[in-house]
């Protein structure tokens, strides 16, 4: 493991260099060096499994033992369920939504730049957002790809992991220098016909296709090498390598590694019980003396003719076979309780808090997950951020503005169940400690546009207030007593507001003109 063995780059790297002296090593080698090197086999596990498609309980195999020989039972004459259950979905999916299942929010301090953001960032990307943290969380690491379409708009795409070498910086190992996406090409049968491949450099993309077990320069793709991409008719590169991975933690390993284990286990101690059920509805016949030749002719014996054939000393006795469903339960429930703890995810079938859980006990309940996630979310912010920069450099190009890419801030909207009866209670008993627009974006019920609902409510209730008929014609003077004469009336100081023309608004609590006597402190009666 490096630092103490060699990164990939570093034993190319050597590769290359005495490869070069003998001019023996070309680009297209160093390909086929990689390719052959690439272990996908974790990401290709990882999805299986989320898919349900669980390997081990697949290969689960029943034997027979004929004339001393053990023989696979390819007839099924035993019983032999697998049983598979997708408990890696479960946790992937929790933590996809947890982190993303709401819509990112972002905002920056110049208003241009947060509105450019706001329309790229629209359903689509928030669709791809769930797509790299799932497709993470499956393979350890997914890559996005940003370029400039036929249109002359940015664009991006995924591209799968399994497709995917990243050469880094020899030093450092952080800075991607190159990238190798390579794929099949399937026939009408499924069956591969050739590969493709695709190597990025900083400035250009050079195409490949495999050739009588070699790669060789593609020459079907019209300019090669090309540019990265083609803007006003002419070519450009990026000055990076537009491929950008989203590790799913710092050891780019997938969530599967911590709980495979367990998941074989539950699954094999199921698929185990479900045998053990339909095998216990046929009776095991002890026999005695038995006047046959083998026991395949002595099962024949029983469903054909009802009656079994023994010498005279003999006998047949049949037994029944208990299942250990007690035992076999309290395993099960630990296994679950493993697979919930070490995957990090939220087992709603918890008990331990009852059944309406305070804040503290819901954070408590999330604590896992929230672990789990906060190491994706360093990742991913991280490449949002190189994401971005592409984004900010072609903005520049396109002369929609020149932005500095460090002054957009991104939030991810977390989702979990709360206790929205105690959050109200808090909101509430907080009014006059904290601000109105604090209390309000902090409410379970709130909306965005929240303030402004209650303005607009505030403004129609006073406007339809019946006009005021409380003064006298002619002079506009107030009554100075609690009950007065008029020449258009009697009038009597408001109950409302005690005669002060203001009040405090029990939506906002501040003060406003009274809405019974429109400011004047008398009504008429």
């Amino acid at each position: 493991m490096y630092p103490m063995t060699p990164t990939l780059t570093e034993e190319m790297t050597k590769i290359i260099e005495t490869g070069a002296k003998a001019n023996e090593v070309t680009r297209a080698d160093f390909i086929q060096m990689l390719i052959d090197k690439h272990d996908t086999l974790p990401m290709v596990e990882g999805v299986a499994y989320y898919l349900n498609d669980n390997s081990f309980i697949k290969k689960k195999e029943k034997f027979l033992i004929k004339k001393g020989v053990k023989i696979a039972d390819i007839e099924g004459l035993k019983a032999n369920n697998k049983i598979s259950h997708a408990w890696h979905k479960l946790l992937v999916d929790q933590k996809t939504q947890y982190l993303v299942g709401k819509a990112m929010t972002f905002s920056s301090d110049d208003k241009q730049l947060g509105a450019n953001i706001d329309e790229l960032a629209d359903e689509r990307f928030d669709d791809t957002m769930n797509e790299l943290v799932k497709s993470a969380s499956n393979k350890g690491v997914e890559h996005l790809h940003p370029f400039i379409n036929e249109d002359g708009e940015f664009d991006y795409v995924i591209f799968p992991a399994e497709e995917v070498i990243l050469i880094y910086d020899e030093k450092r190992q952080r800075d991607v220098e190159a990238a190798l996406r390579y794929y099949p090409i399937l026939d009408e049968k499924g069956e591969v016909v050739k590969i493709k491949a695709e190597w990025y450099t900083k400035t250009h993309v050079y195409y490949y296709e495999s050739f009588n077990g070699e790669f060789v320069p593609d020459v079907t793709e019209p300019e090669n090498p090309a540019s990265h991409f083609e803007y006003n008719d002419k070519g450009y590169g990026w000055g990076k390598v537009p491929v950008i991975p989203f590790y799913n933690n710092s050891e780019a390993v997938n969530d599967l590694k911590f709980y495979k284990d367990h998941i074989d286990e539950y699954d094999k101690i199921v698929s185990g019980l479900a045998d053990t059920f339909d095998e216990t509805q046929e009776l095991i016949w002890i026999l005695k003396g038995y006047d046959g030749q083998d026991l395949d002719e002595f099962m024949t014996n029983v469903l054909y003719y009802r009656a079994i054939k023994t010498s005279e000393d003999g006998g047949v006795d049949t037994k029944s076979v208990e299942v250990p469903i007690s035992s076999a339960s309290q395993h099960l429930d630990r296994l679950e309780e493993s697979i919930y703890t070490f995957g990090q995810g939220v087992n709603t079938k918890t008990d331990k808090f009852g059944n309406n859980p305070t804040g503290v006990a819901l954070k408590f309940l999330y604590s896992l997950l929230d672990l789990k996630a906060n190491q994706m979310e360093r990742k991913f912010r991280s490449a949002l951020s190189e994401f971005f920069w592409f984004y900010v450099e072609y903005l520049d190009m396109a002369k929609k503005g020149t932005y500095d890419v460090k002054s957009i801030d991104m939030t991810f909207n977390r989702t979990m169940i709360t206790n929205e009866a105690e959050k109200a209670d808090m909101a509430s008993t907080s009014l006059g400690i904290i601000s109105r627009e604090t209390i309000v974006e902090n409410h379970p019920w709130s909306k965005q546009d929240e303030m402004d609902r209650i303005k607009k409510e505030e403004d129609e209730y006073t406007r339809n207030m019946r006009p005021n008929t409380s003064t006298a014609a002619g002079t506009g003077s107030r009554s100075s007593s609690s009950s007065s004469t008029t020449e258009e009336g009697t009038t009597e100081t408001c109950p409302e507001c005690n005669g002060k023309g203001k009040i405090t608004s029990p939506t906002t609590n501040k003060t406003i003109t009274c809405p019974t006597c429109r400011g004047d402190g008398v009504v008429a009666v």
